[in-house]
């Protein structure tokens, strides 16, 4: 079992629970899935790089990534329908809290000139976002093997009611997030 999953059912959900007054530990915001997703965008059809960006979320996440293709044609853009637009992978379960563990402990304090991740990334169910603009950070990429560099963005579903309990429970999961202005005064 995961340290970050035990810690948060034995201290994170009592805390919760006491915090927001909820009779029951299933009305505490619970994780449900993280989807990571990297867009192909301008490369279309350069499918050697759609082999790295592959390859390098199935070497973060530890499993394999799906094609997302576009449901519509836009000529704009040059997409048909049914192109490759984009690979996602979404977690569940132990290899979710394993991600999450990674991604607090190690990952976020390599990020070049980190200061902490934004509050303002939720949206108004209490889901979470957050982008890298390079996908070096992750402990799993050496930086010597690097062919190109893309971005990526990981989404958190978090079964909450609003977007100040999701914070709350991602506070205390150990997210690091910036330090408000007005709280230092």
């Amino acid at each position: 079992m995961n340290n970050l999953y035990k810690q948060y059912n034995e201290l994170v959900v009592p805390k919760l629970m006491e915090e927001f007054g909820c009779k029951n530990r299933f009305q505490v915001p619970q994780l449900k899935k993280i989807v990571i997703n990297v867009g192909v965008g301008s490369r279309l059809k350069d499918k050697e790089y759609l082999k790295t960006v592959k390859n390098t979320l199935e070497r973060i996440t530890g499993q394999k990534p799906v094609e997302t293709v576009a449901r519509k044609s836009i000529s704009n853009f040059k997409i048909r329908d049914g192109m490759v637009v984009g690979v996602k992978v979404t977690l569940r379960g132990t290899k979710m809290w394993d991600f999450i563990e990674k991604l607090v402990k190690v990952t976020l304090p390599r990020v070049r000139d980190f200061r902490g991740v934004s509050r303002d990334s939720f949206d108004n169910s209490g889901n979470y976002s957050l982008g890298f603009n390079e996908h070096v950070a992750f402990p799993e990429i050496q930086q010597d093997e690097v062919e190109s560099v893309h971005g990526l963005e990981v989404n958190l579903t978090i079964d909450s009611n609003n977007k100040e309990e999701s914070f709350r429970a991602l506070e205390l999961i150990g997210f690091p997030f910036k330090k408000n202005i007005k709280e230092n005064k």
